[in-house]
């Protein structure tokens, strides 16, 4: 999986900075906009190849074709036949209703395709065509019908890029999670056959691709098996976004990532009518929205019970711990404030993981993570639902590099391959990327600590744990250390790494100030003294 848009091949980014280009001037500017349209004709181009695909295997086996997307009447809709037209004749085809068509558009035909479509095509409720000339539609199409969609690699890498683009923060805290900051999560929490993934504020999908793409990288035997391939294809994946644009983003970003039909539900993971998911997944990836606030009358009445509060960084916590399967895991990013937070709520919350469930770890992150989105302080938690306890010590470790700058730019500070490296191969560059990319050790320290089977099942005690690693993580001095639940519980469940993490100051020893006086005179006597050579020399 790619992690950084610079990854990206330089003819393939050029290819789509000009589309991209092209709809700016053409006079569409907003970013997701941009990403929507670029969509719809994606999925049209998509359409056009497969009916091509299955008309080459029907004509080879002599065989009639099946379950057209478009009979002999809709050729004219069809990606292959408009691309040919001239410009206005094009877009007569996309905006004016033809009669000898039944009064379909290109436009209508895509969103009344429905489920024969796969994914994406299920959730064009309230989809509009927003492209404005005959110019600018000929230009984009031309374009797309350049790139190469017939290899999953090249698609996913094209749209990823894409969406790297979205350079402005959404509303209510919505804000595109970092690729690399996923990945590092997933490779964390190591998906595993049988799992069953959700995320409750999916956005473009990011989390469920890049567990999808972990899987094809590290276990490509799976797919041999029918079963597998079944379930990796039609209920591995799940998804809850109430924002229809994002739904149809994240749809098209996993279809074109070779996720065929995963369940994406477009409602309020928090509200009422989601009450229903409760018990149902054994993984949960997430960046829920931070900063946002609803009426008591709107949240699912259960999420209040676990912590009352109108604040959606706790509500979706509690929405988690529903969500899961007994023995399920989570991932999850959270603010600052949901770790140290005074009121009620932020302690209630915060004592149900560590007191009835088992809270693995707390990896804090520096504030620049998120730029230029956002430049709050976040933290992720690994927690895993036991309705039973099982915390003894969490581990705490307090990142201060991603292999990125923290600023605006977030430029690589490695080169591409070492940081592709900090997750293939993190012991052997571990050293290399010290102080410039933390995700080596991260990971490393993860694997010794929390072990993948304390994820996968709340089987590693905390007593198991505290006996095979305190030696080596005791130094609460290092960024990487545990830290025992009663010391949590008598700091009022306080997550925060500074409430733990002990700071050694280094003893600076000062000249006497007699001796700073006389260093000063000794200065001002040589420079009275070179101000008369170059008066002398003037002169």
């Amino acid at each position: 999986m790619k992690l950084h848009e610079s990854m990206i091949t330089g003819e393939l980014k050029s290819k789509i900075d000009k589309i991209w280009n092209d709809f700016w001037t053409g006079g569409i500017s907003n970013p997701l906009t941009v990403i929507e349209q670029f969509t719809y004709l994606i999925f049209l181009k998509q359409l056009d190849s497969k009916q091509i695909d299955n008309e080459k295997a029907a004509n080879l086996l002599g065989i009639p074709l099946e379950n057209a997307f478009y009979s002999k009447k809709y050729e004219p809709l069809r990606w292959s036949s408009f691309k040919e037209k001239d410009p206005e004749v094009m877009f007569d085809l996309f905006t004016k209703p033809q009669r000898n068509l039944d009064d379909l558009t290109v436009f209508d035909f895509m969103k009344n395709i429905g489920k024969q479509g796969g994914v994406f095509a299920q959730y064009m409720k309230g989809a509009i065509f927003m492209i404005q000339s005959p110019k600018l539609l000929d230009k984009v199409v031309q374009q797309i019908d350049a790139l190469n969609l017939d290899n999953k690699d090249a698609k996913g890498d094209l749209y990823e890029y894409m969406l790297s683009k979205i350079a402005e923060a959404g509303t209510n805290g919505q804000f595109r999670t970092p690729r690399h900051i996923i990945r590092m999560m997933v490779e964390i929490v190591q998906p595993q056959q049988d799992d069953v993934i959700c995320d409750p504020s999916c956005g473009t999908a990011g989390f469920l691709v890049s567990a999808g793409e972990y899987i094809y990288d590290k276990h490509k035997d799976w797919f041999n098996h029918k079963t597998f391939r079944e379930h990796f294809h039609n209920s591995m994946f799940n998804g809850v976004e109430f924002d229809p644009t994002m739904l149809r983003i994240g749809a098209m970003n996993m279809q074109l990532h070779g996720m065929d039909n995963p369940t994406l539900i477009g409602k309020d993971a928090l509200s009422e009518s989601n009450s229903d998911i409760e018990n149902q997944y054994s993984l949960i990836l997430a960046n829920p929205p931070f900063k946002g606030s609803l009426d008591y009358d709107e949240v699912e009445s259960s999420l209040l019970k676990v912590t009352k509060t109108k604040k959606t960084e706790l509500l979706f916590l509690a929405l988690m711990l529903r969500m899961l399967k007994t023995g399920g895991r989570a991932a999850v990013i959270v603010p600052d404030g949901v770790l140290f937070g005074s009121s009620n709520a932020h302690k209630s919350i915060r004592k149900e993981l560590v007191e009835n469930q088992q809270l693995q770890a707390v990896i804090s992150m520096p504030s620049g993570v998120f730029k230029p989105y956002a430049g709050v302080s976040t933290a992720i938690l690994f927690f895993t639902k036991t309705n039973s306890g099982g915390t003894d010590k969490v581990w705490f470790y307090d990142m201060k590099a991603d292999g990125l700058s923290l600023d605006d730019k977030r430029n690589l500070l490695v080169s591409e391959e070492t940081f592709e490296q900090c997750f293939t191969n993190p012991e052997n560059i571990v050293n290399e990327v010290k102080g410039k990319c933390d995700i080596p050790q991260i990971l490393l320290d993860a694997n010794k600590i929390m072990n993948t089977t304390s994820l996968r099942e709340p089987a590693l005690s905390g007593v198991e744990m505290k006996q095979s690693h305190e030696k080596d993580f005791s130094d609460r001095t290092q960024q990487s250390f545990l830290v025992p639940k009663q010391e949590i519980a008598d700091n009022d469940w306080d997550l925060s790494i500074n409430r733990y993490k002990e700071i050694v100051y280094e003893a600076i020893e000062y000249e006497k100030p007699e001796t700073l006086i006389n260093q000063i005179k000794d200065l001002d006597t040589k420079r009275n003294e070179v101000l008369l050579n170059l008066e002398k020399m003037m002169n």
